[in-house]
Protein backbone atom coordinates (compact mmCIF):
# COMPACT_ATOMS: atom_id res chain seq x y z
CA UNK A 1 0.00 0.00 0.00
CA UNK A 2 1.07 3.58 -0.55
CA UNK A 3 0.23 6.98 0.95
CA UNK A 4 -2.10 7.95 -1.84
CA UNK A 5 -5.79 7.57 -2.31
CA UNK A 6 -6.44 4.22 -3.88
CA UNK A 7 -9.45 2.08 -4.45
CA UNK A 8 -8.23 -1.40 -3.65
CA UNK A 9 -11.57 -2.17 -2.11
CA UNK A 10 -13.99 -0.41 -4.47
CA UNK A 11 -15.00 -3.63 -6.14
CA UNK A 12 -13.47 -5.89 -3.53
CA UNK A 13 -16.69 -6.48 -1.69
CA UNK A 14 -19.25 -4.95 -4.03
CA UNK A 15 -19.28 -7.90 -6.40
CA UNK A 16 -19.17 -10.59 -3.75
CA UNK A 17 -21.67 -8.88 -1.46
CA UNK A 18 -24.18 -8.47 -4.25
CA UNK A 19 -23.74 -11.98 -5.58
CA UNK A 20 -23.44 -14.00 -2.36
CA UNK A 21 -26.41 -15.44 -0.55
CA UNK A 22 -26.87 -14.65 3.10
CA UNK A 23 -25.62 -17.30 5.54
CA UNK A 24 -26.96 -18.13 8.94
CA UNK A 25 -24.31 -17.18 11.43
CA UNK A 26 -23.38 -18.37 14.87
CA UNK A 27 -21.52 -15.46 16.43
CA UNK A 28 -19.11 -13.90 13.93
CA UNK A 29 -18.92 -16.67 11.35
CA UNK A 30 -20.99 -19.45 9.96
CA UNK A 31 -18.40 -22.01 10.95
CA UNK A 32 -18.62 -21.41 14.69
CA UNK A 33 -14.95 -22.30 15.12
CA UNK A 34 -15.52 -25.93 14.03
CA UNK A 35 -14.36 -27.08 10.62
CA UNK A 36 -15.59 -30.30 9.07
CA UNK A 37 -14.24 -29.78 5.57
CA UNK A 38 -12.43 -32.50 3.68
CA UNK A 39 -8.82 -31.46 4.24
CA UNK A 40 -6.72 -32.95 7.00
CA UNK A 41 -5.10 -30.92 9.76
CA UNK A 42 -2.43 -33.53 10.30
CA UNK A 43 1.20 -32.46 9.73
CA UNK A 44 2.35 -31.93 6.16
CA UNK A 45 3.86 -34.90 4.36
CA UNK A 46 6.88 -32.67 3.79
CA UNK A 47 7.65 -32.26 7.49
CA UNK A 48 10.98 -33.95 6.90
CA UNK A 49 12.71 -31.00 5.27
CA UNK A 50 15.28 -31.80 2.62
CA UNK A 51 17.00 -28.48 3.23
CA UNK A 52 17.35 -28.79 6.96
CA UNK A 53 20.51 -30.87 6.84
CA UNK A 54 22.54 -28.09 5.23
CA UNK A 55 24.68 -26.69 8.01
CA UNK A 56 26.85 -24.57 5.77
CA UNK A 57 25.34 -21.21 6.60
CA UNK A 58 26.89 -17.90 5.71
CA UNK A 59 28.09 -15.70 8.55
CA UNK A 60 25.19 -13.79 10.08
CA UNK A 61 22.51 -16.32 9.14
CA UNK A 62 20.31 -17.58 11.91
CA UNK A 63 20.45 -21.29 12.78
CA UNK A 64 18.20 -23.62 10.85
CA UNK A 65 15.24 -24.86 12.84
CA UNK A 66 12.24 -26.73 11.51
CA UNK A 67 9.65 -26.50 14.25
CA UNK A 68 7.22 -25.03 11.73
CA UNK A 69 7.60 -28.14 9.58
CA UNK A 70 5.88 -30.11 12.31
CA UNK A 71 2.71 -28.08 11.71
CA UNK A 72 0.11 -28.31 8.98
CA UNK A 73 -0.29 -25.15 6.92
CA UNK A 74 -3.41 -24.20 8.87
CA UNK A 75 -1.71 -24.75 12.21
CA UNK A 76 1.17 -22.58 10.96
CA UNK A 77 -1.20 -19.80 9.89
CA UNK A 78 -2.97 -19.98 13.24
CA UNK A 79 0.36 -19.91 15.04
CA UNK A 80 1.06 -16.55 13.42
CA UNK A 81 -1.84 -15.20 15.54
CA UNK A 82 -1.81 -11.58 14.40
CA UNK A 83 0.55 -9.70 12.11
CA UNK A 84 1.78 -6.14 11.64
CA UNK A 85 3.13 -4.39 8.56
CA UNK A 86 6.33 -2.36 8.68
CA UNK A 87 4.66 -0.09 6.18
CA UNK A 88 6.04 2.94 4.31
CA UNK A 89 9.55 1.86 5.23
CA UNK A 90 11.57 -0.46 2.99
CA UNK A 91 8.74 -0.18 0.46
CA UNK A 92 9.42 3.54 -0.11
CA UNK A 93 10.22 4.11 -3.75
CA UNK A 94 11.28 6.77 -6.25
CA UNK A 95 12.34 9.22 -3.53
CA UNK A 96 14.06 11.57 -5.96
CA UNK A 97 14.88 14.07 -3.21
CA UNK A 98 17.22 11.57 -1.52
CA UNK A 99 20.88 11.14 -2.40
CA UNK A 100 21.65 8.13 -0.21
CA UNK A 101 19.78 4.90 -0.94
CA UNK A 102 19.84 3.97 2.73
CA UNK A 103 17.70 7.02 3.51
CA UNK A 104 14.81 5.39 1.64
CA UNK A 105 13.95 3.48 4.80
CA UNK A 106 12.82 6.70 6.46
CA UNK A 107 11.94 8.55 3.26
CA UNK A 108 8.19 8.10 3.61
CA UNK A 109 7.63 7.64 7.35
CA UNK A 110 10.40 9.74 8.89
CA UNK A 111 11.89 7.04 11.11
CA UNK A 112 14.53 4.34 10.75
CA UNK A 113 13.50 0.94 12.08
CA UNK A 114 14.91 0.17 15.51
CA UNK A 115 15.23 -3.15 17.27
CA UNK A 116 13.15 -1.78 20.12
CA UNK A 117 10.22 -1.50 17.70
CA UNK A 118 10.36 -5.23 17.09
CA UNK A 119 10.72 -5.94 20.79
CA UNK A 120 7.61 -3.89 21.56
CA UNK A 121 5.66 -5.78 18.90
CA UNK A 122 6.70 -9.08 20.45
CA UNK A 123 6.01 -7.94 24.01
CA UNK A 124 2.57 -6.69 22.98
CA UNK A 125 1.56 -9.99 21.42
CA UNK A 126 2.16 -9.62 17.69
CA UNK A 127 3.68 -12.82 16.36
CA UNK A 128 4.34 -11.92 12.73
CA UNK A 129 5.81 -8.98 10.82
CA UNK A 130 5.46 -8.30 7.12
CA UNK A 131 8.37 -6.32 5.73
CA UNK A 132 7.35 -4.90 2.36
CA UNK A 133 10.40 -4.10 0.23
CA UNK A 134 10.75 -2.19 -3.03
CA UNK A 135 13.91 -3.16 -4.87
CA UNK A 136 14.05 -1.23 -8.13
CA UNK A 137 15.74 1.84 -6.65
CA UNK A 138 18.46 -0.44 -5.29
CA UNK A 139 19.47 -2.48 -8.35
CA UNK A 140 21.92 -1.93 -11.19
CA UNK A 141 21.21 -2.42 -14.88
CA UNK A 142 21.40 -6.19 -14.47
CA UNK A 143 19.01 -6.13 -11.50
CA UNK A 144 21.82 -6.85 -9.04
CA UNK A 145 20.60 -5.73 -5.62
CA UNK A 146 22.73 -3.34 -3.60
CA UNK A 147 24.53 -5.29 -0.89
CA UNK A 148 23.95 -2.54 1.65
CA UNK A 149 20.20 -2.47 1.03
CA UNK A 150 19.83 -6.24 1.13
CA UNK A 151 21.84 -6.56 4.32
CA UNK A 152 19.81 -3.87 6.04
CA UNK A 153 16.60 -5.74 5.14
CA UNK A 154 18.21 -8.94 6.43
CA UNK A 155 19.09 -7.23 9.71
CA UNK A 156 15.45 -6.39 10.42
CA UNK A 157 14.40 -9.90 9.36
CA UNK A 158 16.93 -11.25 11.88
CA UNK A 159 15.56 -9.04 14.65
CA UNK A 160 12.13 -10.61 14.12
CA UNK A 161 13.26 -14.21 13.76
CA UNK A 162 15.51 -14.00 16.80
CA UNK A 163 12.33 -13.25 18.77
CA UNK A 164 10.62 -16.32 17.31
CA UNK A 165 8.28 -14.27 15.13
CA UNK A 166 7.13 -15.06 11.61
CA UNK A 167 8.30 -12.76 8.81
CA UNK A 168 7.07 -12.08 5.26
CA UNK A 169 9.22 -10.33 2.64
CA UNK A 170 8.17 -9.52 -0.90
CA UNK A 171 8.59 -7.48 -4.07
CA UNK A 172 6.52 -4.37 -3.35
CA UNK A 173 6.33 -1.10 -5.33
CA UNK A 174 8.14 -2.42 -8.41
CA UNK A 175 4.97 -2.53 -10.52
CA UNK A 176 5.89 -0.45 -13.54
CA UNK A 177 6.58 -0.94 -17.22
CA UNK A 178 10.31 -0.66 -16.47
CA UNK A 179 10.36 -3.60 -14.08
CA UNK A 180 7.22 -5.69 -13.52
CA UNK A 181 4.03 -5.07 -15.46
CA UNK A 182 1.40 -7.77 -16.06
CA UNK A 183 0.75 -7.50 -19.77
CA UNK A 184 1.93 -9.57 -22.70
CA UNK A 185 3.91 -6.60 -24.01
CA UNK A 186 6.08 -6.52 -20.86
CA UNK A 187 5.80 -10.14 -19.79
CA UNK A 188 9.28 -11.38 -20.70
CA UNK A 189 10.91 -8.36 -19.09
CA UNK A 190 8.72 -8.88 -16.01
CA UNK A 191 9.69 -12.54 -15.78
CA UNK A 192 13.34 -11.58 -15.93
CA UNK A 193 12.96 -9.00 -13.18
CA UNK A 194 10.95 -11.28 -10.89
CA UNK A 195 13.37 -14.14 -11.51
CA UNK A 196 16.51 -12.09 -10.88
CA UNK A 197 15.21 -10.50 -7.68
CA UNK A 198 14.00 -13.81 -6.25
CA UNK A 199 17.21 -15.61 -7.22
CA UNK A 200 19.14 -13.21 -5.03
CA UNK A 201 16.67 -13.22 -2.15
CA UNK A 202 16.43 -17.00 -2.28
CA UNK A 203 20.20 -17.35 -2.11
CA UNK A 204 20.54 -14.86 0.74
CA UNK A 205 17.83 -16.47 2.87
CA UNK A 206 17.82 -20.11 1.77
CA UNK A 207 19.12 -21.39 5.11
CA UNK A 208 16.68 -19.36 7.16
CA UNK A 209 13.99 -21.14 9.14
CA UNK A 210 10.51 -21.73 7.78
CA UNK A 211 9.21 -18.85 9.89
CA UNK A 212 10.40 -16.70 7.00
CA UNK A 213 7.81 -16.64 4.20
CA UNK A 214 8.25 -15.23 0.70
CA UNK A 215 5.47 -13.34 -1.10
CA UNK A 216 5.86 -13.06 -4.85
CA UNK A 217 4.43 -9.62 -5.59
CA UNK A 218 2.44 -6.80 -4.04
CA UNK A 219 -0.86 -5.86 -5.66
CA UNK A 220 0.16 -6.75 -9.24
CA UNK A 221 -2.01 -4.72 -11.58
CA UNK A 222 -2.22 -2.58 -14.69
CA UNK A 223 -0.94 0.66 -13.20
CA UNK A 224 -2.49 3.65 -14.94
CA UNK A 225 -5.21 1.57 -16.61
CA UNK A 226 -8.92 2.23 -16.15
CA UNK A 227 -9.06 -1.17 -14.48
CA UNK A 228 -6.06 -0.65 -12.24
CA UNK A 229 -8.07 -1.31 -9.08
CA UNK A 230 -10.97 -3.43 -10.25
CA UNK A 231 -11.52 -6.31 -12.64
CA UNK A 232 -13.81 -5.98 -15.62
CA UNK A 233 -14.63 -9.62 -16.40
CA UNK A 234 -15.29 -8.70 -20.03
CA UNK A 235 -12.04 -6.80 -20.54
CA UNK A 236 -9.39 -8.55 -22.60
CA UNK A 237 -6.75 -6.41 -20.87
CA UNK A 238 -7.89 -7.72 -17.46
CA UNK A 239 -7.96 -11.32 -18.67
CA UNK A 240 -4.46 -10.90 -20.09
CA UNK A 241 -3.19 -9.32 -16.87
CA UNK A 242 -4.61 -12.15 -14.77
CA UNK A 243 -2.92 -14.69 -17.03
CA UNK A 244 0.39 -12.81 -16.80
CA UNK A 245 0.18 -12.70 -13.01
CA UNK A 246 -0.31 -16.47 -13.01
CA UNK A 247 2.88 -16.82 -15.05
CA UNK A 248 4.82 -14.47 -12.80
CA UNK A 249 3.69 -16.34 -9.70
CA UNK A 250 4.90 -19.55 -11.33
CA UNK A 251 8.28 -18.00 -12.15
CA UNK A 252 8.53 -16.96 -8.50
CA UNK A 253 7.76 -20.45 -7.20
CA UNK A 254 10.10 -22.17 -9.67
CA UNK A 255 12.93 -19.75 -8.87
CA UNK A 256 12.63 -20.13 -5.10
CA UNK A 257 12.32 -23.92 -5.20
CA UNK A 258 15.36 -24.27 -7.52
CA UNK A 259 17.59 -22.43 -5.02
CA UNK A 260 17.64 -25.36 -2.60
CA UNK A 261 18.18 -25.28 1.14
CA UNK A 262 15.08 -24.56 3.16
CA UNK A 263 13.57 -22.88 0.10
CA UNK A 264 12.73 -26.34 -1.20
CA UNK A 265 9.87 -26.47 1.27
CA UNK A 266 9.43 -22.83 2.31
CA UNK A 267 5.89 -21.46 2.50
CA UNK A 268 5.25 -19.17 -0.47
CA UNK A 269 2.50 -16.61 -0.93
CA UNK A 270 0.91 -15.62 -4.25
CA UNK A 271 -1.69 -12.88 -4.84
CA UNK A 272 -4.20 -12.52 -7.62
CA UNK A 273 -4.92 -9.33 -9.54
CA UNK A 274 -4.24 -6.28 -7.30
CA UNK A 275 -4.13 -8.74 -4.36
CA UNK A 276 -7.86 -8.21 -3.86
CA UNK A 277 -10.24 -10.99 -2.91
CA UNK A 278 -11.87 -10.46 -6.31
CA UNK A 279 -8.50 -11.17 -7.90
CA UNK A 280 -8.11 -14.43 -5.99
CA UNK A 281 -11.73 -15.43 -6.53
CA UNK A 282 -11.62 -14.74 -10.25
CA UNK A 283 -11.94 -17.91 -12.33
CA UNK A 284 -8.77 -16.95 -14.20
CA UNK A 285 -6.59 -17.00 -11.08
CA UNK A 286 -4.57 -20.21 -10.95
CA UNK A 287 -2.36 -21.29 -8.06
CA UNK A 288 1.19 -22.04 -9.20
CA UNK A 289 2.26 -25.64 -9.47
CA UNK A 290 4.79 -26.60 -6.82
CA UNK A 291 7.67 -28.36 -8.62
CA UNK A 292 8.57 -30.25 -5.45
CA UNK A 293 6.10 -33.11 -5.68
CA UNK A 294 6.19 -34.07 -2.00
CA UNK A 295 5.16 -30.57 -0.90
CA UNK A 296 1.55 -30.35 0.18
CA UNK A 297 -0.26 -27.02 0.45
CA UNK A 298 2.94 -24.98 0.74
CA UNK A 299 1.56 -22.24 -1.50
CA UNK A 300 -0.68 -19.72 0.24
CA UNK A 301 -3.09 -17.19 -1.28
CA UNK A 302 -2.31 -13.63 -0.19
CA UNK A 303 -5.11 -11.08 -0.08
CA UNK A 304 -5.45 -7.40 0.80
CA UNK A 305 -8.86 -6.33 2.05
CA UNK A 306 -9.56 -2.79 3.23
CA UNK A 307 -13.26 -3.45 3.50
CA UNK A 308 -15.94 -2.25 3.71
CA UNK A 309 -14.24 0.26 1.43
CA UNK A 310 -16.32 3.28 2.38
CA UNK A 311 -15.38 2.83 6.03
CA UNK A 312 -11.90 1.35 5.89
CA UNK A 313 -10.25 3.29 3.08
CA UNK A 314 -12.43 5.82 1.25
CA UNK A 315 -11.54 9.29 2.54
CA UNK A 316 -14.95 10.56 1.40
CA UNK A 317 -16.82 7.61 2.87
CA UNK A 318 -18.30 7.02 6.29
CA UNK A 319 -16.55 7.11 9.66
CA UNK A 320 -19.18 4.78 11.14
CA UNK A 321 -19.06 0.99 11.46
CA UNK A 322 -21.04 -1.25 13.80
CA UNK A 323 -21.12 -4.99 14.44
CA UNK A 324 -24.88 -4.65 14.90
CA UNK A 325 -25.34 -3.45 11.31
CA UNK A 326 -25.63 -6.37 8.89
CA UNK A 327 -24.50 -4.28 5.91
CA UNK A 328 -21.33 -3.41 7.82
CA UNK A 329 -20.60 -6.98 8.89
CA UNK A 330 -21.37 -8.41 5.44
CA UNK A 331 -18.62 -6.16 4.12
CA UNK A 332 -16.24 -8.19 6.27
CA UNK A 333 -17.62 -11.71 6.23
CA UNK A 334 -18.99 -12.30 2.73
CA UNK A 335 -15.63 -12.16 1.00
CA UNK A 336 -14.16 -14.36 3.75
CA UNK A 337 -16.94 -16.88 3.16
CA UNK A 338 -16.05 -16.98 -0.52
CA UNK A 339 -12.34 -17.38 0.15
CA UNK A 340 -13.14 -20.18 2.58
CA UNK A 341 -15.28 -21.98 0.01
CA UNK A 342 -12.81 -21.70 -2.88
CA UNK A 343 -9.53 -22.22 -1.05
CA UNK A 344 -9.53 -22.99 2.66
CA UNK A 345 -12.17 -25.73 2.59
CA UNK A 346 -10.09 -27.44 -0.09
CA UNK A 347 -6.82 -27.28 1.81
CA UNK A 348 -5.24 -24.04 0.52
CA UNK A 349 -4.48 -21.46 3.19
CA UNK A 350 -5.22 -17.73 2.88
CA UNK A 351 -3.46 -14.87 4.66
CA UNK A 352 -4.82 -11.32 4.62
CA UNK A 353 -1.49 -9.57 4.86
CA UNK A 354 -2.90 -6.06 4.54
CA UNK A 355 -6.02 -4.70 6.19
CA UNK A 356 -7.00 -1.83 8.44
CA UNK A 357 -9.24 1.18 8.86
CA UNK A 358 -7.86 4.67 8.50
CA UNK A 359 -8.49 7.28 11.14
CA UNK A 360 -11.37 9.56 10.22
CA UNK A 361 -11.75 12.49 12.56
CA UNK A 362 -11.04 10.47 15.67
CA UNK A 363 -13.50 7.59 15.07
CA UNK A 364 -11.57 5.39 17.47
CA UNK A 365 -14.59 3.54 18.85
CA UNK A 366 -15.77 2.43 15.40
CA UNK A 367 -12.26 1.41 14.35
CA UNK A 368 -11.81 -0.62 17.53
CA UNK A 369 -15.13 -2.41 17.07
CA UNK A 370 -14.23 -3.06 13.43
CA UNK A 371 -10.80 -4.47 14.33
CA UNK A 372 -12.30 -6.81 16.92
CA UNK A 373 -14.95 -8.13 14.55
CA UNK A 374 -12.66 -8.41 11.53
CA UNK A 375 -9.93 -10.39 13.30
CA UNK A 376 -12.42 -12.65 15.06
CA UNK A 377 -14.24 -13.36 11.78
CA UNK A 378 -10.95 -14.07 10.03
CA UNK A 379 -9.85 -16.45 12.75
CA UNK A 380 -13.13 -18.37 12.45
CA UNK A 381 -12.40 -18.68 8.74
CA UNK A 382 -8.86 -19.91 9.58
CA UNK A 383 -7.29 -16.73 8.20
CA UNK A 384 -4.57 -14.66 9.87
CA UNK A 385 -4.49 -10.90 9.31
CA UNK A 386 -1.78 -8.23 9.20
CA UNK A 387 -2.67 -4.62 10.05
CA UNK A 388 -1.20 -2.05 7.67
CA UNK A 389 0.79 0.42 9.81
CA UNK A 390 2.36 3.27 7.86
CA UNK A 391 3.35 5.39 10.88
CA UNK A 392 0.88 8.03 9.69
CA UNK A 393 -1.32 9.79 12.24
CA UNK A 394 -2.01 13.40 11.31
CA UNK A 395 -1.39 13.58 7.58
CA UNK A 396 -3.99 14.38 4.94
CA UNK A 397 -3.52 10.88 3.55
CA UNK A 398 -4.19 7.39 4.83
CA UNK A 399 -3.67 7.44 8.58
CA UNK A 400 -3.32 3.78 9.48
CA UNK A 401 -0.63 4.25 12.12
CA UNK A 402 -0.81 2.38 15.42
CA UNK A 403 2.82 2.32 16.55
CA UNK A 404 4.38 5.76 16.98
CA UNK A 405 7.88 4.83 15.92
CA UNK A 406 9.47 8.05 17.16
CA UNK A 407 8.45 7.38 20.78
CA UNK A 408 8.03 3.59 20.38
CA UNK A 409 4.59 3.72 21.97
CA UNK A 410 1.11 2.69 20.87
CA UNK A 411 -1.13 5.58 19.86
CA UNK A 412 -4.35 3.55 19.78
CA UNK A 413 -4.13 0.91 22.50
CA UNK A 414 -7.79 -0.08 22.17
CA UNK A 415 -7.27 -1.12 18.54
CA UNK A 416 -4.09 -2.99 19.42
CA UNK A 417 -5.90 -4.83 22.23
CA UNK A 418 -8.76 -5.71 19.88
CA UNK A 419 -6.27 -7.20 17.42
CA UNK A 420 -4.35 -9.18 20.01
CA UNK A 421 -7.29 -10.38 22.12
CA UNK A 422 -9.28 -11.73 19.18
CA UNK A 423 -6.51 -13.44 17.24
Amino acid sequence: MKLIKKVTGVMLCVAVVLSATACKRDGYGKYGGTYSSSYSTSPDDSSSDSGSSDDGQDSGHLPIEDVVDDLSVFEMVEDMKIGWNLGNTFDASDCTWLTDEMQYESGWNGEMTREEHIQLLKDTGFNAVRIPVSWHNHVDGNYKISDKWLERVAQVVDWCLSRDMYVIINIHHDNSQQFMYPSNQYLEQSKKYVSEIWKQLSERFKNYSHKLLFESLNEPRLVGHNNEWWIDPYSNDCKEAISCINELNQVFVDTVRASGGNNTTRYLMCPGYDASSDGALNDGYVLPTDPVSQNRNRIIVSVHAYVPYDFALNENGTNYWSASNKNDTDGVTVFMDNLYTKFISKGTAVIIDEFGARDKNGNLSARTEFAEYYVKAAREHRITCFWWDNNAFESDGENFGLLDRASNTWRYESIVSALIDNS
